[in-house]
């Protein structure tokens, strides 16, 4: 069942709108001043929602988020790449995590050739070797035929494109996009700019161990299952990364597959929901799914990777980023092509800085992803000049749905209270659910 669909937001957003209405606009003698005098405030996102998906909440809201400026993980992607991710969905508007979640297959792929096994256990053990060797190809047959010859390699893929994984198994570094709103509720692409954060010198070197001596019998063929979201708050993102991932899928079978045989996919839905992916994996894993690709959501992912580990399966998130799973007991089999929320929250916090702000609110969800991503954020502003006075952090519980009446009211008190702190940059850290916010802030008179 989708959990979260645009007409419920859009629903919920015009429910807001009532109440608010209703229970401020009539009542408070100032409110129509207010509203002729709106304060000028400047919005920011992070990546779960500076996407052009996320602006099909505000159809009925012209120009609501024009002006809204915020930071994703992205490198600039070539035409070619684009191209081919169209050919697998037509119908895309974004490529957010395409390239973490092309990367993530093609690098299970690697591990697997290199180590001469689809067995999980040595395809984890192989893993962070295919990021950081010497020899650095760019393609996946280039990088397959060096794994089949033995050869040393560095992966030099859509997404790393500047370093290789820590010993934790993430991106060392990390590239991200600064994009910005237009009129449309659409991301102007003319105005993104590039930004890295992260140290290469951070990238573990350690040679991968010996492959195994492949034998004569045939191993079982490499099988994937995607566990990403296709519904839930995080709907809107799914399309790009489940395109990509087939993408990849598409083009390892084309270049010979991996040791011998064509790779296998199976689709499946996280639902951006613990107890849904957690479903979905068992029934990757009673498949005889090797590497699951996945879970979208940080929250999400925390809840699967004690169940894939204890099976021995390999993990690989393309869109989990909270620095908790940096730590994470995974017991070697988590991994993720994105880049930890410490570099997000520098990435984004010198945004906000080089605007000139002095005092900022953060609306964040209330999981691992939004309370991370927040403290991270107060702590490099902090650093940054602003005074801890002068940084609000509102959080609100992160769930599935945020009924008619019961979203209204808690997105209104958060639009007052931002209000009355009378922020000059306001930073919203959440998913779909973060419409219902900022059309209570554009109730309130806060407007970007």
């Amino acid at each position: 069942m989708r959990a979260w669909r645009a007409t419920a937001i859009v629903g919920a957003i015009t429910a807001i709108g009532v109440l608010l209405a209703a229970s401020g606009c009539g009542s408070d003698p100032g409110s129509d001043r207010d509203a002729a005098n709106p304060q000028n405030i400047r919005l920011y996102g992070t990546d779960g929602i500076m996407a052009n998906s996320f602006g099909e909440a505000f159809k009925d809201s012209p120009a609501a988020l024009a002006g809204m400026k915020g930071t994703t993980p992205l490198t600039p992607l070539s035409g070619d790449f684009k191209r081919r991710v169209k050919a697998v969905d037509p119908s895309l508007t974004d490529f957010n995590y395409a390239g973490e979640s092309y990367d993530a297959v093609v690098i299970a792929a690697l591990a697997a050739e290199a180590g001469k096994s689809t067995d999980p256990a040595s395809i984890a053990k192989n893993i962070i070797g295919v990021t950081t060797g010497d020899n650095a190809c760019d393609s996946v047959a280039a990088c397959l035929t060096a794994a089949k010859s033995g050869k040393k390699f560095k992966y030099l893929g859509i997404s790393l494109r500047g370093s290789g994984f820590t010993s934790a198994g993430e991106p060392s570094s990390a590239m991200y996009g600064v994009l910005n709103f237009g009129t449309s509720n659409t991301i102007d692409n003319a105005k993104t700019e590039f930004v890295r954060a992260g140290d290469a010198k951070t990238e573990d070197k350690t040679p991968p161990p010996a492959a195994a001596n492949p034998g004569k019998t045939p191993k079982p063929p490499l099988k994937y299952g995607l566990l990403l979201p296709k519904t839930g708050a995080l709907a809107f993102q799914g399309p790009p990364m489940f395109a990509a991932a087939k993408l990849a899928i598409k083009e390892i079978n084309e270049a010979g597959g991996v040791l011998g045989q064509p790779v296998q996919v199976e689709e499946g839905d996280d639902g951006t929901n613990p107890d849904a992916a957690k479903a979905t994996a068992a029934q990757f894993i009673s498949r005889g799914v090797a590497v699951i690709i996945g879970a979208g959501a940080s929250g999400v992912s925390k809840a699967v990777i004690p169940q894939v580990a204890q099976a021995g399966r390999v993990m690989i998130s393309p869109s989990a980023t909270s620095d908790e799973l940096t730590k994470f007991d995974d017991k070697g089999f988590f991994f993720r092509t994105s880049p930890p929320d410490v570099l997000q929250a520098k990435a984004v916090a010198d945004v906000i800085m080089r605007d000139g702000h002095t005092k900022v609110a953060i609306i964040a969800r209330d999981d691992s992803y939004g309370k991370g991503l927040a403290e991270g954020v107060r702590t490099d502003l902090a650093a940054a000049g602003i005074k801890p006075d002068n940084i609000l952090i509102k959080t609100y519980e992160a769930k599935d749905n945020y009924e008619k009446d019961d979203g209204p009211r808690l997105f209104n008190r958060i639009g007052t209270e931002i209000k009355a702190f009378e922020p000059t940059g306001i930073l919203v850290v959440g998913f779909g659910e973060s419409a219902l916010a900022i059309k209570a802030l554009g109730v309130e008179g806060v407007k970007s």
